[in-house]
């Protein structure tokens, strides 16, 4: 976990420079419209919606767009229609690095992120290529500040966490995908805050990479987390601590 745990804080300190930058608002608001179309626009009976919703509110995405996105969704106003698409590959020193996306034009984006990979040293694979070395997880963090790991315990354990471990001032909550509404739903009646909490591609193992091979990887990473159809970029590699403390 300790790879994944570097990453999922780097692109916690990104997303804030991303949200100001304006990315956030074209990611969650495209989110919010496919899960509406998908589940409905209604949050209580909708889980991908009432995730999304929660994402926008993070990055205090103003009340009208979240609700113009939803009816953008439902059809009660007229919106471009997007399509899921996953894009899987892999970066130096064969990292695995698994794309998801969501387009207007899937022949176009997949030539984009092609383009990408072949720019940065890395190379697109075909559909399931990378996919088996990810489990989906519900993962949620919460600050040491919020709650000690013994407050924190018994909750998500009873609500049916697989894991909770520690990593540096946060606390990591993994869950199975079934278990992630019940374990969000424990700490809130606990009344603990919890940092970040969503739905994420896990890699089963890391990935060594060296230094120099590192900042390739983040450089492909960041290119792709950079393109307007892009939503969510997952890789197995892991980054020495002094690459995370530069880039951070």
């Amino acid at each position: 976990m300790s790879g994944h745990s570097k990453w999922a804080s780097i692109k916690h300190k990104k997303a804030l420079v991303d949200a100001k930058r304006g990315k956030m608002f074209t990611k969650v608001i495209r989110e919010i419209s496919v899960a509406a179309r998908l589940g409905g626009g209604d949050v209580d009976t909708n889980p991908r919606l009432r995730l999304a919703v929660h994402s926008a509110k993070d990055v205090n995405m103003p009340a009208e767009n979240i609700e113009r996105a939803i009816k953008k969704g439902t059809g009660s106003l007229e919106g471009v229609h997007y399509e899921e698409a996953v894009y899987e590959g892999y970066g130096p020193s064969g990292v695995a690095i698994y794309v998801q996306c969501l387009t207007d034009n899937k022949n176009r984006t997949a030539g984009e992120i092609r383009n990408i990979f072949s720019k940065k040293y890395g190379n697109m694979a075909g559909h399931g290529s990378v996919a088996w070395l990810f489990e989906k997880k519900g993962f949620l963090v919460v600050r040491d500040d919020q709650a000690g790991e013994d407050q924190l315990m018994e909750p998500v354990l009873n609500a049916g966490a697989e894991d909770l471990s520690r990593s540096g001032n946060r606390f990591e909550i993994l869950t199975a995908p079934n278990d992630f509404e019940a374990v969000k739903k424990a700490l809130d009646q606990a009344e603990i805050t919890y940092e970040s909490a969503d739905l994420q591609m896990i890699p089963k193992k890391m990935v060594s990479v060296s230094s120099k091979e590192a900042r390739n990887v983040i450089a492909l990473i960041e290119a792709l987390e950079y393109h307007d159809d892009v939503q969510h970029v997952y890789t197995n590699c892991d980054i020495p601590d002094e690459v995370m403390k530069e880039v951070a």
